[in-house]
């Protein structure tokens, strides 16, 4: 039976890559994996890689820095909203005084009975930190943080809709996902395995405007799952073709992943994700040296120096030179 083994990362579309850089590296001490450039389109954009200790599926986060192709996005409703971060139980006090004292406003708030920590991207794109219990993710120790506190990797992600109804539907019976919970404007969905980054909130929004679908900065563009094999994200994109969602792509080769994408009747994008057999990550680097140089596939090699001139520099805290 076709399956969804929880969430695989989740992709933002963000303001310049230095800063983006800083904020997931040095303020939330996330580790660096990965340079590249965005497939899609003829316009250099990087690809940043950010994960926990060992990259797992579920723990990585990718941005594409928008500011200097001075495409901004729109938040608002029917889209992918929120980032959700999974943190030890007990380190939340750990986050507060961190993240205020590198100049992040944070609110300390109580979501489904469960305290949570809210701040922003510095494109304004909205987190949120959850502490879980028994999460078998090595956090990686990354710019002074403990290994007791460091982050786990993909808690979820919150989507706005104007009426779940449909989302709910689709979430159950085409991603297979258990509802766990309602409460005020929130419905939570789980999809995959617990402790695999696969929680969707279903956050009710009848005040905002849609948001942008397009690439643009300060937006989510979208959220991946991880489908473990290309045999099952046939039978997935099968099934979900079948019930009648036909926004769905063809088979994109991303050099470290396989994916489709469908459009959710909710508004969010949705990946579906199988890491490469043939090393995933470090079919191009070695696990040590991850995120250290610029990486390209094959079909741009040839530009290589090309876009590298139009890129804008980034130093990664950490890194000699």
């Amino acid at each position: 039976m076709a399956h969804v083994n929880g969430s695989h990362h989740i992709t933002l579309s963000v303001g310049p890559a230095q800063e983006d850089v800083e904020f997931h590296v040095e303020t939330l001490g996330m580790r660096f994996i990965k340079r590249t450039v965005l497939f899609d389109g003829s316009l250099p954009i990087y690809h940043l890689y950010y994960s926990n200790a060992g990259g797992d599926p579920s723990a990585v986060v990718t941005t594409f820095p928008f500011r200097q192709a001075g495409l901004k996005g729109r938040r608002g409703t029917n889209q992918a909203r929120e980032v959700h971060l999974a943190v030890p139980a007990g380190s939340l006090d750990y986050w507060q005084g961190r993240l205020t004292g590198r100049g992040v406003e944070v609110a300390d708030a109580e979501v489904l009975d469960q305290r949570r920590l809210l701040f922003r991207h510095p494109c304004g794109i909205e987190y949120a930190m959850v502490g879980v219990e028994d999460d078998p993710r090595e956090g990686h120790a990354g710019a002074g943080v403990p290994p007791e506190h460091a982050i786990h990797g993909v808690y979820g992600v919150g989507v706005h809709v104007a009426n779940p109804e449909n989302m709910v539907e689709f979430l159950s019976e085409s991603f297979h996902g258990k509802g766990l919970a309602e409460e005020g404007d929130r419905v939570v969905h789980q999809v995959g395995r617990p402790g695999q980054g696969g929680s969707v909130e279903l956050v009710v929004n009848r005040t905002d405007e849609p948001g942008t679908w397009r690439y643009g900065e300060g937006t989510i563009h979208h959220f991946a799952w991880n489908a473990e094999t290309l045999e099952n994200q046939d039978a997935l994109k099968f099934e979900i073709e079948g019930v009648g969602y036909t926004d769905i792509s063809e088979l994109k080769d991303r050099k470290y992943f396989k994916s489709v994408y469908v459009r959710t009747p909710g508004g969010a994008l949705f990946e579906l994700a199988v890491t490469h057999a043939e090393g995933g990550w470090t079919c191009d680097e070695s696990p040590k040296e991850l995120g250290s140089a610029f990486q390209l596939p094959e079909q741009f090699e040839d530009r290589r120096a090309e876009l590298l001139g139009r890129l804008e520099p980034i130093h990664v805290p950490g890194e000699a030179g």
